[in-house]
């Protein structure tokens, strides 16, 4: 009996990794050209969400390849983005430039290792970020299950800064250029789509 439980537990955990967590090959070239659309937002009524109050700072969108996801439950702001994505654009969205790129993740950060250059360091870092995603509504928390490794992803939505009646505050970064703590995009997610 315990042999067939545990062939049942092997059989639905390849499933699910085939289907949900097994990166998709998108192919080699640049596959998301564009840098990521921002406009800024002065004055914007803050929208609550439970107990919390987020400001948009500006409106964003991006077409990006899905370099890591990480789900996050037990964190602080697990209840409101329970995924962050690594995501890239222009030389950061080409197979043959990612080959040499390891990338992790862990605790709200994202971390790289090359082993070759073949981009300067610059262009890895102003052309990939980690992003906070905050699921506007039951239809885009469901629609972020479905994020693979390796896929295009189209999302849209807004830079936000999260309060709470008690202090707490986690604000977005509004630029592309910085690194280091505060330099992830906290997105409150309007609309997002995975393409394979």
């Amino acid at each position: 009996m315990l042999r067939l439980i545990l062939l049942v537990l092997f059989v639905v955990g390849s499933i699910n990794w085939l289907l949900h967590e097994r990166a998709v090959d998108s192919g080699p070239g640049v596959l998301a050209p564009e840098v990521p659309k921002q406009t800024n937002l002065v004055d914007a009524t803050p929208v609550s969400l439970g107990e919390y109050s987020l400001k948009p700072l500006a409106e964003f969108s991006l077409d990006a390849r899905v370099l890591a996801r990480e789900n996050y439950r037990w964190d602080g702001g697990a209840e409101l983005a329970p995924m962050d994505l690594v995501l890239g654009w222009g030389p950061m969205s080409d197979r043959v430039v990612l080959e040499q790129i390891k990338i992790t993740q862990s605790a709200r950060w994202y971390r790289w290792k090359v082993k070759q250059f073949l981009i300067p360091q610059r262009a890895i870092e102003t052309h990939s970020a980690n992003m906070h995603l905050v699921p506007a509504n039951k239809d885009v928390r469901r629609a972020m299950k479905s994020a693979r490794v390796g896929q295009l992803v189209s999302l849209s939505g807004q830079l936000v800064e999260i309060s709470r009646a008690d202090g707490w505050r986690w604000r977005s970064s509004l630029t592309r250029d910085d690194v280091g703590g505060g330099s992830c995009e906290l997105i409150l997610v309007e609309q997002i789509a995975f393409v394979n």
